[in-house]
């Protein structure tokens, strides 16, 4: 099962011809997921031509205007093909009268459900059947959330020089096995899940944090996630500017990726004083921390695989 994000926006407070504002999607498999959805959301959908249309959920972090003004032209484009399906959205208080309000003071024309669903206290927001997704509190100048993706742990893999050598014939009874069912051989004999499967294997976590002061609690609920994209708005000489907006400086944003031992780190909500060329910095100062750290950009594609 593929894992994937696309970075559609990596700009912080206003968006500059070279970066659209933050938004993140994830894909995974037939599931898109939408993090925030910032001036210039639907100009990075198309160049990267993915399905917009199937988005089955969006997941605000706050309802700054750099986070959603770009919600409204997707709630109405989406419109405009035979949907269905209903569109969850999820953010703390005032995303539901944010939403509404679009829709009446635009006239929006909505042909399919449209589901709002406001968060007051950490809590799993949204789950299939082997994923959930959980937010959890962030401290910004208004009511903010983080969220984190997280797969179920998945089955150990099947072995099937054992199978048969307990007398379990190649077919349909193996597939009763790999699904943890008993089975009975044909002499009779009863071969259990645990007598054929390895160890179960843990699934993948993508975690998204944007807009908040440092605090050490983040890590622990981003613990292990093999994708952080996580803020790093200004550079270390900035930090108290950073402090008294309730942002994050690129050092505190490794910080929290070492502590969490997480595979991958994107930086991402640059402030707009930075050229492509001057994030250089910011880079800089985040490796000296996690190596891994890397610079997000618009229209980046990253793969979330599978560590076995």
């Amino acid at each position: 099962m593929n894992m994937e994000a696309f970075i559609l926006g990596c700009g912080g407070m206003m968006p500059l011809p070279f970066r659209h504002l933050t938004s993140v999607l994830l894909r995974r498999d037939g599931d898109l997921f939408l993090f925030d959805g910032g001036e210039g959301t639907q100009v990075s959908l198309r160049r990267l031509n993915l399905k917009w249309k199937k988005i089955n959920a969006i997941f605000v972090s706050h309802t700054h205007a750099d986070h959603v003004t770009g919600l409204p032209g997707i709630l109405m484009l989406s419109a405009q093909v035979d949907r269905t399906e209903p569109l969850y959205i999820y953010g703390p208080p005032k995303i539901a009268e944010y939403i509404e309000s679009s829709r009446k003071v635009l006239d929006m024309y909505i042909n399919y459900p449209i589901v709002v669903k406001e968060i007051t206290a950490p809590c799993i927001v949204h789950q299939g059947e082997d994923f959930y997704i959980r937010a959890f509190p962030l401290e910004h100048t208004k009511t903010c959330v983080g969220y984190t993706l997280e797969e179920l742990d998945r089955p150990g893999e099947f072995n099937p020089q054992k199978a048969a050598s307990l007398g379990v014939p190649m077919g349909p009874l193996w597939g009763k096995l790999q699904k943890g069912q008993n089975v009975t051989t044909p002499s009779g004999d009863v071969v259990t899940p645990e007598q054929v499967m390895g160890s179960k294997r843990s699934g993948r976590k993508f975690s998204f944090v944007t807009d908040t002061l440092y605090k050490q609690g983040i890590a622990k609920e981003v613990m292990g996630s093999d994708l952080l994209v996580c803020e790093g708005m200004f550079e270390d000489e900035l930090i108290d500017q950073a402090k008294e907006k309730k942002h994050m400086t690129a050092s505190q944003a490794a910080t929290i990726a070492r502590d969490a031992n997480v595979r991958k780190m994107c930086l991402i909500h640059y402030s707009p004083r930075y050229t492509d060329k001057e994030l250089g910095k910011l880079l800089e100062q985040a490796q000296k921390i996690f190596p891994a750290a890397e610079l997000s950009k618009d229209r980046m594609h990253i793969e979330i695989p599978y560590i076995d």
